[in-house]
């Protein structure tokens, strides 16, 4: 995940102490990462300006007000060897890589730590938040993500492996967000500003997580990675009917590019 607005939503904060995954440290049971700690809501210095909405939005809002549970994944075998290239980079929309089932993560061994790794420097080197695995070319179940996007704060590094969403909270919260997969292109998305989570650690140990504010909504864009969804498709209209010459020109160029390689672009409307 690359920038998100200036404009941070009120959340209160869980009562737990702050929940991390740093890549040395065995976790399990059920902790909390609250409302970020930093107030750290964006990774550029100047982002794109949160534009107003008006009652449209808050009519979009008031349609996401229920608490979920999240289906069954698809039934895909788990994967017991993981291989990827090195070194990695992050896949570019539309790249159909986006769009692949991603499987269950079967082995938790030195290579799992060693991709998480370098997941995580080449979310560093690109400015990142957060990245999932499919972004470079990893069709797992795996997500990586540091709120602060500070390097040097690996206090901050959260792992999850075959993370599945238990419930989310009974709100809608706008965001102007941004993809490393989406260089420069940024849209409002409405998310829940809560999300419970079941997942593994690096060593395979399953745990609940409560997580909340600026590391909730980084948490549900890598997972719609996990799920073949991209934030495109999470646009609320009017960003996406901004956005869409750029998208179109984004689908061109790779078309261009990789002759005979199908893609799924955005719908006309």
């Amino acid at each position: 995940m690359a920038a998100l607005s200036k404009h941070t939503p009120t959340i209160q904060s869980t009562p737990s102490a702050l929940a991390i995954l740093p890549l040395a440290r065995p976790f399990c049971g059920t902790q909390s990462l609250p409302a970020s700690a930093t107030g750290r809501s964006t990774l550029v210095a100047n982002p794109p300006p949160l534009r107003a909405r008006g009652r449209a939005l808050q009519e979009l809002l008031d349609g996401k007000d229920e608490e979920k549970e999240e289906a069954e994944d698809p039934g895909l075998p788990a994967v017991t060897t993981l291989s990827w290239e090195s070194p990695l980079t992050i896949l570019k929309y539309p790249d159909p890589r986006l769009r692949a089932p991603n499987a269950p993560v079967g082995c938790f061994d030195d290579s799992l730590r060693q991709l998480a790794e370098e997941m995580f420097v080449v979310m560093y080197d690109d400015d990142g938040v957060g990245l999932a695995a499919p972004q470079v070319g990893a069709n797992v179940r795996l997500m990586v993500f540091n709120e602060t996007g500070d390097k040097e704060k690996r206090e901050a590094e959260v792992v999850l492996v075959n993370p599945r969403i238990i419930s989310t909270s009974k709100d809608g919260k706008v965001f102007e967000e941004g993809c490393l997969s989406f260089p420069n292109l940024y849209g409002d998305v409405i998310r829940p500003s809560k999300v419970r989570v079941r997942a593994q650690d690096l060593s395979g140990k399953s745990f609940v997580i409560n997580i909340s504010g600026f590391p909730a909504r980084i948490f549900q864009h890598e997972y719609d990675h996990l799920q073949g969804t991209l934030f495109c498709d999470r646009m609320v209209p009017e960003a996406l009917a901004e956005t869409r010459k750029e998208l179109v020109k984004m689908e061109e160029e790779f078309i261009a590019a990789n002759p005979g390689v199908e893609v799924q672009r955005i719908p006309n409307v």
